[in-house]
Order: C-alpha cells, then sequence, then structure tokens
C-alpha cells in the first residue's frame, strides 16, 4: 500500500508541470517578507501533520487546471454517449482506453474498454464476452453489473447503466455511470457482480490506472445564487455545471415543510431547451439532471420554474346544498361535490378533485344543525373516469351526525401552481 509520502511525491511531480502565474511568486514574496518572525516550540509529530494536510491543500487548491483536458470533435449528447462503442466515442476525443480484461472461471471475458471522467460523472464501458459455443441467456441483461467503483478518496455508486447484446447473443456492451472520482485516484477498481444460478452473487474486482489528466473540461461551471419565491416558501438555485457528460443544476429548499412534488424547472441555452433528464432530491437539497448542452458557444442561460406546489387558502364555506358532478371553482382550481348521503353512522360526501390537489384535512369539517362536525373518516382515493380522456380522483368524508351537512368547512388545498419565473445565469467572459 503507498504511503502517504508516496502520494505527495506521486502529485509533486505532476505540480511540477504545472506553470503558476508570473504574478504568483511576487505575491508570496512580499507576503512572507511582512510576516514577523515568531519563537515557537515545535511539536514534530503536529508540524508533520499539519504540513500534510496543507500540501494537501495545495495540492487540491491546484489541481484543478491541470486534471482536465478539453475534447476535440463534436459535443455527443447523453444517448450518443450511452449507446455508443467506446471506440466511436474515442473518435470524438473522448476519454481513456483502457482495455483490461478478467477471465471468469466458465470462460467469460469481462473487459473495462474506456472510462469518461469529468465533473458530473465517471462513465465505464465494458464488454461481457461469452466463451466460443455458448450465449446470454435470457437474463443476460440483469446477470452482471457493476455494485462499486474505488480509489483513492473514491468510493463512488452507480448511478445508471445500459447495454445492448449483439445479435448472436454473444457478447453484451454496456455503459455504466458513477458519481464523479476524486482527481487524486491513480488505480481505479471497479467490482462487477454476476447472479448465480443458486440465488447467489459472486464479485469480480477489476482495477485499472486511471489518468485523470485525460479528464475533460467542463464547458460552464457557474454559482448561480438566484431564487424564486413560492407560496411556502423559496426555491434558489445554487450552481450549475455542464460538463461533456451532463449538465447539473444544484439548488435548495427554504420551506414550511418538505414539498410534496419537485420542481418542474427548465433550461434554456442560447434559447434552446435542453432535454431534462431527471432530478434527485437529498432532504432540503436538490439536483437536477439535463442532456448535454447543444454548443459550447454559450450566449445566454435561462431557467424556468413553471410548476411547482402551491397552496390555494379556502375563505368561504362550500356550499352542500345542491351536489352534482358540476364543479366549484376555488381560486385557480376546482373541486367537485359529487353526492352527500346519508348512513346508519351520519353522513359521507364524496369530493373529486384533479390528481394533484389534495384537501387540507386538518380541521376539515362541516356545518350541519348549527353545529360544527369534524370529518370522522376518509377513504382511500379512487378514480373517477370522465371518459373524455380525463380522471379526477375521489374520496368518501365521513361525518358523524344526523343533521344534514350544509356547509363544508375547508381550510385550504395543495395543488401544483404555474410559476412560470425566469432567472438568467451570470457568465464569466
Amino acid at each position: 500500500m503507498n504511503t502517504i509520502e508516496e502520494k505527495l511525491q506521486e502529485h509533486k511531480q505532476i505540480l511540477n508541470r504545472v506553470q503558476a502565474p508570473p504574478e504568483l511568486e511576487g505575491r508570496l514574496r512580499n507576503a512572507l517578507q511582512n510576516v514577523p518572525a515568531k519563537k515557537r516550540k515545535k511539536n514534530p509529530a503536529l508540524t508533520w501533520g499539519i504540513s500534510t494536510a496543507a500540501a494537501l491543500l495545495l495540492i487540491a487548491g491546484m489541481y484543478e487546471y491541470p486534471a482536465f483536458a478539453y475534447y476535440g470533435g463534436k459535443l455527443l449528447n447523453q444517448s450518443e454517449l450511452t449507446s455508443l462503442s467506446f471506440s466511436e466515442v474515442a473518435e470524438q476525443g473522448y476519454g481513456q482506453q483502457v482495455n483490461q480484461s478478467k477471465t471468469l472461471d466458465d470462460g467469460t471475458v469481462i473487459t473495462i474498454n474506456g472510462v469518461i471522467a469529468d465533473d458530473n460523472a465517471f462513465l465505464i464501458y465494458y464488454t461481457i464476452d461469452r466463451p466460443a459455443g455458448s450465449v446470454l441467456d435470457e437474463n443476460g441483461f440483469v446477470r452482471y453489473g457493476v455494485d462499486r467503483l474505488k480509489g483513492f478518496l473514491t468510493d463512488a455508486n452507480p448511478t445508471q447503466g445500459n447495454g445492448d447484446s449483439s445479435k448472436d447473443e454473444t457478447r453484451y456492451e454496456g455503459v455504466y455511470e458513477f458519481e464523479p472520482v476524486s482527481p487524486f485516484s491513480r488505480t481505479l477498481t471497479a467490482t462487477f457482480s454476476e447472479r448465480l444460478d443458486n440465488g447467489g452473487r459472486a464479485s469480480y474486482p477489476i482495477s485499472f490506472k486511471f489518468d485523470p489528466t485525460q479528464a475533460m473540461k467542463s464547458i460552464i461551471k457557474e454559482d448561480i445564487s438566484k431564487s424564486v419565491p413560492v407560496d411556502q416558501g423559496t426555491v434558489h438555485y445554487d450552481s450549475i455545471t455542464a460538463s461533456p457528460s451532463s449538465t447539473i443544476v444544484k439548488g435548495h429548499y427554504e420551506l414550511e415543510e418538505p414539498p410534496r412534488y419537485s420542481a418542474d424547472t427548465k433550461l434554456y441555452v442560447n434559447g434552446t431547451e435542453v432535454e431534462f433528464r431527471g432530478m434527485r432530491s437529498d432532504g432540503s437539497g436538490f439536483k437536477i439532471e439535463f442532456d448535454v448542452l447543444p454548443t459550447d458557444k454559450i450566449k445566454t442561460i435561462e431557467l424556468v420554474l413553471e410548476n411547482f406546489p402551491g397552496y390555494q387558502k379556502v375563505k368561504e364555506p362550500v356550499s352542500l346544498a345542491a351536489p352534482s358532478d358540476r364543479s366549484i371553482k376555488i381560486g385557480n382550481e376546482k373541486i367537485w361535490i359529487r353526492s352527500v348521503t346519508k348512513t346508519d353512522t351520519g353522513y359521507d360526501i364524496v369530493i373529486a378533485r384533479k390528481q394533484f390537489v389534495h384537501l387540507e384535512t386538518d380541521h376539515l369539517s362541516i356545518q350541519a344543525g348549527g353545529n360544527v362536525v369534524p370529518v370522522s373518516s376518509i377513504s382511500a382515493s379512487r378514480p373517477w373516469d370522465l371518459k373524455n380522456g380525463n380522471i379526477l380522483w375521489e374520496n368518501t368524508y365521513s361525518f358523524n351526525t344526523t343533521d344534514k351537512p350544509e356547509l363544508l368547512m375547508l381550510d385550504g388545498f395543495d395543488y401544483i401552481k404555474t410559476y412560470n419565473k425566469t432567472i438568467s445565469v451570470d457568465i464569466k467572459k
């Protein structure tokens, strides 16, 4: 195992190839001359530890610049990146060739053909070749996978993967996407796994050399630090990183309570919408993934918060005198009082709504015979098919009262509100 001294020596050799700005030396010299001399008692172990930490921080601060090489060909979108072979993407200037294989006991050969590394992801291109005279079974596409990717300061999880079998079913060619790896890693180990016929799993680690100087430079990497006010708080957009593999927008919420649904955000570059690929939330934070930018000639970047959960306060009681399938408009939404029915224990009221409208039920009640009666039970939601291509959702609300309900009293409801708020991302020239 390499010691920390060996790691530092290795990175020192790389830093020797880095040219500092010409004015840096003068600034450092002036700063050192102005520091007063002090005598201190030295703790050798502490001094060594601080020096090591300082060296690592220095390397981390300076390493960003030599670690990324720029691609030389056209920009490939995500569909192309995950459907082409590594040799095809390499023709466009992408990635590092690996060609590291492992032969399994049954003769199957797993090969890592190449990798692509950037600020947003780490892609592994691999093939699985069956031995002569055998083919992948019907579960071949899920029989093999990649569980982990490890290295120095790297323990990355897979985020997605896909691939396809050859026509003769003797070869499977796939791409796995992982979280970004540390630029300090020099050797990475991808652990492939196989689901065995007996229900167990076998692991096959494959190690390979990683050259971070062949990683891909980001097209755009900007702080956003802008926000959009919403009904119950604020949606913050923190940063955008557009790399050759994807475009990631990070942000966070400041809300009264966690949102029932995620923000519907669109990204426009030079006025053209970039395809949405997915979104992940972690507590109050979120990460939105878009496709690769259509160009590296960036003039404008805009984010549009189209839809987000809103809250509609209901100020007036709703009449229950004439239930029907006709809607009752409240704010920008509608509800339907479909029926008011007497039961053995009281009254049932069927209320319908759109799929993403949710009545606030903590204080839902009716007025009946001069009394306020709280809801006693609520059924599960069920669909109401309008037979015109639209489906609403209804619930039965039960109330324990012998008096006929007159008014429905409702504090409010959550719904998907249209905001259409645009923020511009400042681009450093």
